[in-house]
């Protein structure tokens, strides 16, 4: 019979049996509050302060706990916030809709063009872009999504607005930027209403990964990373910059805090997605010192002081 565990792996890193619990939802009976402090030092190696939090990443935390504004379910929601943005910014700024399905068995892949991309509306970080149909694996796809459908995203970080999200699979329009190969992220990070930075994903796709970029408003590189490496290069600031900023204000209004994620192509401004808990305020600053000062940006609700 197969170890489960790694004895060798567990003595160099003890917090590791905590990961693996937590991957099989053994600490889903554990109240938010105590289950973030457990897996805060499990992945920052540090306690958190939830009492009196400082760091940009013990105040996303904190803001898990205490700033529930039942917005932030639809909002979340990569199907429902589409109405949202259409009624706030412009229905000319969302991805064209191809599909929404309850199931892998509703997608009529005949119905679909030779390029989509599919995702779930409930969770962060899972898509399967298809850029030739006739190379689709079915049977490795339908696991794909059958896994993304019986997934409760909210147990793994405990960002509970995704806790009551109906799982559904949406299917877009497969888009590129200039490159022809990917698209670039812009990442709007607004700060009680107010976007005070923003960082750039690019080259996802590269033998080397992901790499992202900080920029200040001015367009300047920032001299931090935040887990991922910087990619080396300046790269040109969109076309629609401006534009962006000023979406972002509107979208971020009233809200502590929230990411507002945008593409541009070919001049042409696209929505993204809403984040509130960026990393799920487990990822680490380097050099420390930003985590504070990002920290320092971020005015909790008063009314909702603990």
């Amino acid at each position: 019979m197969k170890n489960i565990f790694n004895f060798k792996k567990i003595y160099k890193d003890p917090m590791s049996v905590i990961r693996f619990l937590a991957s099989k939802n053994f600490f889903n009976c554990m109240p938010d509050k105590h289950y973030l402090k457990l897996l805060y030092f499990s992945k920052m190696k540090k306690p958190l302060d939830i009492d009196n939090p400082e760091t940009f990443n013990e105040k996303l935390q904190w803001l898990k706990l205490y700033d529930r504004n039942p917005l932030y379910t639809k909002l979340v929601d990569k199907y429902e916030v589409r109405k949202h943005i259409a009624e706030t910014i412009g229905e000319e700024y969302l991805i064209p809709l191809l599909g929404i399905y309850d199931s892998f068995e509703e997608i009529n892949f005949d119905d679909l063009p030779n390029q989509f991309v599919l995702k779930p509306n409930h969770t962060s970080g899972d898509i399967y872009i298809c850029k030739d149909k006739s190379k689709i694996n079915y049977v490795e796809l339908k696991k794909k999504v059958d896994s993304w459908l019986k997934r409760n995203y909210y147990w793994i970080h405990r960002e509970w607005p995704y806790k009551n999200i109906k799982p559904r699979i949406i299917c877009e329009k497969y888009m590129v930027d200039e490159s022809g190969m990917e698209l670039k992220d812009y990442k709007f990070m607004c700060f009680n209403g107010e976007v005070k930075c923003l960082f750039v994903c690019l080259n996802r796709n590269s033998q080397e990964g992901l790499n992202v970029d900080f920029y200040d408003m001015g367009w300047n590189p920032m001299p931090f990373e935040r887990h991922y490496k910087r990619s080396g290069k300046l790269i040109s600031k969109p076309k629609t910059f401006d534009k962006m900023v000023h979406f972002s204000k509107i979208l971020s209004r009233n809200i502590p805090f929230v990411r507002v994620d945008f593409y541009e192509v070919n001049g042409h401004l696209y929505f993204g997605e809403l984040t509130f808990y960026p990393g799920s305020g487990f990822e680490e600053f380097t050099p420390e010192k930003y985590d504070y000062i990002l920290g320092s940006w971020l005015k909790l609700p008063s009314d909702k002081i603990r």
